[in-house]
């Protein structure tokens, strides 16, 4: 009897087992996380950690499995290896211009209002962790605010092209300014979509220095190569930055951003900086390969056990 009850139990685990990785395949759907919110949030493969991809300002989950990547795309390379999952953050458009299939929220946000969203919504869900967190753009300041706050459930981190306190330290007051209001969202963009994402770059800025140290842990920073000097007086004649942006305000990002990419890599011992991407500020477009290299090197590290890439 013992014997059959021991069975009995193995059988009942196996089920167990079987009914959470049905509960972890692939899917794609809006789930309700309280407070009457819901938010789209897609997962893909099998295997731990999970890899959280976080895209930056303006864009939704579909900047990760874009058409018009060259060559693979990071979201159906990594859903190879590992479980892998991309979300909508409230007023984040889709490449085509479609809205977020996120509810709207009041607006501006911060990195804090992102964590909070992405914590319930992990929860809600059904996605545990660890995990590695790849962040893009504004969304770097989300993932350093999580993984401080959450130190025991982040193991890795991958910081694609991300903004940075960093950054606004390198600058004057008159050249923060430039670079606050240059980077604010046109009036024609909120009269086409009033509950676009925005942010309040002091605050969002503010709370990221005042986020919990990163722990160590392998971390990869993506530097775009290209550079600005030579885009924004283009950008100016197009009419996709304002008429009185300084055309020589390119060559302040360039020295501002390599100086505070340069920090970030050095707040994490071990870290790895890669700088020679040949892309712009959409890395995982313009070389998604580049990406995926990185993610997957701090994945393995992860799993190894290790907590730094170096040494």
């Amino acid at each position: 009897m013992k014997h059959i009850a021991v069975k009995l139990l193995a059988f009942i685990a196996l089920a167990c087992s079987l009914a959470t990785t049905a509960r972890a395949d692939s899917f794609a759907k809006r789930v309700d996380f309280g407070g009457g919110r819901m938010m789209y949030i897609e997962c893909h493969g099998s295997g731990s950690p999970t890899v959280l991809l976080i895209s930056g300002t303006d864009t939704a989950s579909d900047l990760w499995h874009a058409a018009d990547q060259k060559g693979p795309t990071v979201y159906d390379d990594i859903q190879k290896t590992t479980r892998v999952c991309a979300y909508d953050r409230p007023g984040a458009p889709h490449l085509d211009q479609t809205f977020s299939r996120s509810d709207p929220v009041p607006q501006p946000t911060s990195p804090q209002n992102g964590v909070d969203d992405l914590v319930a919504l992990l929860k809600a869900a059904d996605v545990p962790g660890p995990y590695v967190l790849v962040a893009h753009s504004f969304s770097g300041t989300i993932a350093r605010v999580f993984a401080g706050q959450h130190p025991d459930e982040v193991k890795g981190i991958v910081f694609v092209d991300v903004l940075t306190p960093e950054l606004r330290a390198q600058m004057t007051p008159e050249e923060w300014k430039i670079w606050k209001r240059i980077n604010a969202r046109p009036a024609k963009a909120l009269a086409a979509y009033p509950d676009l994402e925005r942010q309040d770059f002091d605050e969002t800025l503010d709370q990221t220095a005042a986020a919990a140290a990163l722990r160590p842990m392998p971390v990869v920073v993506l530097t775009a190569s290209d550079k600005f000097i030579d885009v924004v007086p283009k950008l100016i004649q197009a009419g996709e930055l304002p008429p009185d942006t300084p055309p020589d305000f390119g060559a302040v990002v360039d020295r501002a951003n390599s100086a505070a990419q340069n920090q970030l890599a050095v707040l994490v011992p071990g870290a790895v900086h890669i700088t020679d991407t040949h892309s712009g500020h959409n890395i995982m477009i313009d070389n998604a390969p580049v990406v995926i290299r990185a993610i997957r090197m701090v994945v393995d590290a992860v799993r190894a056990g290790q907590t730094s890439l170096k040494g």
